[in-house]
């Protein structure tokens, strides 16, 4: 399973990024502004860092004004980074019509906040090249969000359908665990999820351990 960054902090990515676990980036405008930076800066240093699937989020609602404003945010990359874009759009009839034409023209698209293995049947079908079930909003209001993931899964798998599965509004490792034993084929992360996946209280006593021991050793 692939692991993607879901943040636009740009010491967050560099970090993460150096411990070779990082196969893309997901941001979103709301994740853009917390950075306090401008936004062809920080694209720039993304497309540096992470050479993978990097994807940007259209806020456009009608089907043209989102296909306009995906080719201004490809246009705003240079050249040698576009074929790592996927443009983020939302899962409306509007967004599949979008999604539609962006696919026609070879550009890849990520349908997000995706709750249903229906919506994300007729993302694919569309053309999308990603879909993306917000699983921890699905718990918040009562719903078992990793049920909606194993069904996408299944289906699919039994149709030999391309479009990969992020899992995203991951809250917790045990969600990303849960993922990767269903076949999901990519988790999107916030970077306390990634840091939480390191730490283990018995590894840390393991290391004391050893480093105490060592230094009876070496006395």
């Amino acid at each position: 399973m692939k692991i993607f960054i879901d943040t636009a902090d740009l010491d967050e990515i560099r970090e993460i990024a150096s411990w070779g676990i990082i196969d893309g980036v997901t941001t979103n405008p709301t994740l853009v502004a917390k950075s306090g930076r401008s936004f062809n800066e920080i694209l720039e240093e993304i497309f540096k860092i992470v050479d993978g699937p990097i994807s940007l989020e259209v806020i456009s609602e009608k089907a043209d004004d989102m296909v306009k404003e995906a080719k201004e945010l490809i246009s705003k990359v240079s050249e040698k980074y576009r074929k790592n874009i996927a443009i983020k759009i939302p899962m409306t009839s509007e967004g599949l019509k979008a999604v539609k034409n962006l696919s026609k023209e070879g550009i890849r698209t990520n349908v997000t906040l995706i709750f249903s293995a229906n919506q994300a049947l007729l993302a694919a079908k569309a053309g999308a090249a990603f879909v993306s079930p917000f699983i921890g909003r699905l718990d918040d209001i009562g719903q078992e969000g990793m049920q909606i993931v194993e069904e996408i899964v299944e289906i699919f798998c039994n149709y030999d359908i391309e479009t990969e599965v992020i899992v995203a509004s991951v809250r917790h490792p045990i969600h990303v665990i849960d993922a990767a034993k269903i076949g999901a084929n990519i988790a999107t992360l916030p970077p306390g999820v990634i840091r939480k996946m390191v730490k283990h209280s018995l590894t840390d006593i393991g290391i004391k351990q050893f480093l105490n021991d060592w230094k009876k050793v070496k006395k």
